[in-house]
């Protein structure tokens, strides 16, 4: 048969780990190969990219969208397995896992509605709406989704990692960005304060000229205005200026109106806003494939003889 598409995949793969034990994507990645009756030449066939197997790549997409909605979820780097969402799912025998039965889940609405506010997302399969689009309309769209699975499934690790890593990420995210000179120097400041409401500092540029103060937190609940008031404090008690507040969670509306009134300058990065970072800096993220958009050179064609 032929090579299935990313949805098709869905069920499949959510059955194949409903044993509840942990699974690597190589287990996966065989057992629906066998399961699809795949051929070695099907299961080697890549990408116009010739970057990655097709196959490879529709598990790998069919596994982040079952993540988004909650079904499964990561452990650890390459690892994952069912969730007890997961498992309700299959007690209901659906005959499908697709991407509008995941729409059922507003974990998944919200993420897959992110940044959409001007016009209703569409699934990516819409072919009406792609007829109404340019083919580079058409590229930058699949772009941005890519973009925001990506970003979302960032988040997923971030909130599962350790407090330690998830410092370490906030060190890293800042050096690439051109902050704390070194990156050993980065890292020794970190964490290392001790102060109430601070969890390190970091140079603001290479030569030390001034510092910026840290608070880095893993949470889920939304952070409030409490929390930025007692960082404020702390930069008070050390005449600091400046200040960076990193979360994974979100900011309320009340923190982010006393951040911007108050004299000290402080920055807040909520957890999309940081998986964004870590995209654009290239953290925790390796480029599976380039693509040059290329537009005829006119000048070229013109005789100037």
């Amino acid at each position: 048969m032929a090579i299935p598409d990313f949805q098709s995949i869905m069920l499949p793969l959510l059955q194949f780990c409903a044993d509840g034990i942990e699974h690597t994507n190589r287990e996966a990645l065989d057992t629906l190969a066998k399961e699809f009756g795949l051929t070695e030449e099907e299961q080697k066939k890549l990408l116009p990219s010739g970057q990655q197997c097709v196959i490879d790549n529709r598990v790998a997409w069919a596994r982040a969208h079952m993540k988004m909605a909650g079904l499964i979820e990561n452990t650890k780097r390459g690892v994952f397995r069912i969730t007890d969402r997961g498992q309700d799912v299959l007690r209901k025998n659906p005959e499908e896992i697709n991407l509008r039965f995941l729409r059922e889940f507003p974990e998944y609405r919200e993420t897959r509605d992110k940044h959409k506010e001007n016009r209703q997302k569409q699934d990516a399969l819409n072919s009406e709406d792609q007829e109404n689009q340019t083919p580079a309309e058409q590229l930058e769209e699949a772009y941005q989704t890519i973009r925001e699975n990506l970003a979302s499934e960032i988040l997923a690790q971030l909130k599962s990692s350790s407090p330690m890593f998830f410092e370490k990420v906030v060190v890293e995210v800042l050096v690439k960005m051109g902050y704390g000179g070194s990156r050993k120097d980065a890292g020794q400041a970190i964490g290392r304060s001790g102060d109430e409401g601070i969890d390190g500092i970091i140079k603001e540029d290479r030569l030390g000229l001034d510092i910026i103060y840290i608070q880095a937190k893993k949470w889920e609940d939304p952070i409030s205005r409490p929390e930025i008031q007692k960082f404020a404090g702390a930069l008070q008690g050390k005449r600091a200026r400046k200040g960076v507040f990193i979360t994974t969670s979100r900011f309320c509306d009340t923190a982010k109106a006393f951040a911007k009134n108050i004299d000290n300058k402080i920055i807040l990065i909520d957890g999309q806003q940081l998986a964004q970072h870590m995209i654009d800096f290239g953290v925790g993220v390796t480029t599976e494939a380039v693509y040059e958009l290329k537009r005829l050179d006119s000048d070229y064609f013109t005789d100037n003889c």
